[in-house]
């Protein structure tokens, strides 16, 4: 039977280029001169580090604006609500990679097929939902159904079989 994956998978390399641009950009912008501003990228999570919350709100905007220009959808990143305090008059805000669809999307989407009364299957598979159904149309009315109803999440399908 033909089937697909449903999964929720960020490009890591326009992040790191979207970091590296955003590193660029604090260090040659004269507000930022003279202070503890910086961006890093470590395994799965974007640490910003600056001297007071407004220069993280400033940080935070020039990342958003490289990342976007490398076509990163910003909900792929999941910011903490604490801001760190670090020794003297530095604070930290990291902001955490999202991948893999988290049990509360999987069921969703699950639920939302079943409830479109298309001829699909859907199951969930670790951190992906399969789809399988009886023919191809089936499915791509199936990925249709859930580009609509989940626009605002950058689920991507992969894993096609025949």
């Amino acid at each position: 039977m033909p089937s697909f994956d449903t999964v929720l998978e960020p490009d890591h390399v326009k992040i790191r280029n979207g970091v590296d641009n955003a590193i660029k950009e604090i260090g040659t912008r004269f507000d930022f001169k003279g202070t503890g501003a910086k961006v890093e990228l470590k395994d799965k999570e974007i640490h910003a580090t600056g001297d007071s919350d407004f220069q993280l709100e400033q940080i935070e905007a020039v990342l958003y604006g490289k990342l976007t220009k490398q076509d990163v959808v910003i909900s792929f990143l999941d910011k903490q609500e604490k801001i760190e305090k670090l020794g003297g008059d530095k604070v930290r805000q990291v902001y955490k990679i999202k991948e893999g669809i988290e049990a509360t999307l999987a069921k969703k989407i699950v639920t939302s097929l079943k409830e479109s009364k298309l001829k699909v299957q859907a199951s969930i598979q670790g951190d992906a939902v399969r789809v399988t159904g009886k023919n191809r149309d089936d499915l791509q009315t199936a990925i249709a159904h859930m580009k609509k109803s989940f626009s605002d999440t950058p689920l991507t399908y992969n894993n096609f079989r025949d």
